[in-house]
Order: C-alpha cells, then structure tokens, then sequence
C-alpha cells in the first residue's frame, strides 16, 4: 500500500506535492505521506532541498515599489483623457434608429385601425362636420387588456426615444456664455 502513495504522488507532480507541503496547504494525511517520502526517499530530499531554498529566496527578496511622484504621475496623465462611457461602442445608432421606426410603424398601424373602425357615412344636413368623434366605437378597438398593455409598452418607449434624441439634439448645442 506504501508504494502505491509513492506512485500516485509521483505521478501526480512531486513539485506540486512538496510546494503544497512547504505552504502547508495539504491536509495533515498528505502531510505525514510526504514526511515519510521525505524520509525514505533521496529524490523527493533534493527536490524538497531545491524548492525550499527558491522559497526562502522569495520570501527574503522584496519587490521594488515605484515612488509615489512615479504613481502621481501616471494617474495625472490618465486623468488627462476622457474615458468614453463603454456603451458606446455596443449600441449603434442605426439599431436605435430602427427599433423607433418599428415602434412608429405600430402606432400608426393602430391609428389606421382605429380610423377604420369608424362609421364615415354622415348625414346630409350634417356636411359641415369632417368626423364625428362621437362616432367612433371605442370597444372594439380597446377592448383588449394586450392591446391596452401593448400600446402603454409603445408609448413608454417613443417617450424614452424622444428623450434620448433630445438630449442629444441638447449635447450637440453650441454653450453659450
């Protein structure tokens, strides 16, 4: 059973066995097989030997820290640039441009149903009136519940498109002083 740690711990990585054992990350099991490999065998004391000196190398080197006037510097002259917003560069305006006219195209869609629905014969001692709004039966067009959902959804949208161009229209402006 001994020579079947040994093997599974060499073909798992020496390396990584004797780091995880120099750390002393692995469980205390892991532990006391390698203690014993240690022990036992004169490959895994030079490898353990090999890796115990790289450790305590960088463990006493220090790594150089730039000067605070260096940090200052490099972060004034990132502040320098504007950064753009990252949205940018996903959301292309033809995209924008499209989805509004989709949005438009529906509406209108609805305002030609609706003008349909309505009854166009008039009297003739009446011709003075175009339409009569009065006339128009509503129930048929705003009967349904998706209907009502559908056109509230289109107008939130139109009015958020409509803020967006005009905020851009107001972004595009000259300042004046």
């Amino acid at each position: 059973m001994n020579e079947n740690i040994n093997t599974s711990l060499e073909d798992g990585g020496m390396e990584g066995r004797l780091w995880e054992y120099i750390d002393g990350s692995g469980s205390a099991e892991k532990r006391s097989i390698i203690e014993k490999l240690l022990a036992d065998n004169q490959q895994w004391k030079e490898k353990y030997r090999e890796l115990l000196e790289l450790h305590q190398l960088v463990q006493t080197s220090s790594l150089e820290e730039p000067s605070m006037r260096f940090t200052k510097n490099v972060m004034e002259g990132i502040a320098k640039y504007q950064i753009a917003p990252a949205t940018r560069t996903y959301i292309d305006k033809k995209i924008v441009w499209g989805i509004g006219i989709f949005f438009i195209t529906l509406i209108l869609g609805f305002l030609i149903y609706g003008f349909s629905q309505v009854n166009w014969n008039t009297d003739a001692g009446d011709s003075g009136r175009i339409v009569d709004v009065t006339n128009v039966d509503y129930s048929k067009f705003f009967n349904n519940t998706y209907v009502n959902i559908f056109m509230g959804i289109n107008v939130v949208l139109a009015l958020m498109l409509l803020d967006r161009f005009l905020a851009s229209k107001k972004k595009h402006m000259p300042k004046e002083a």
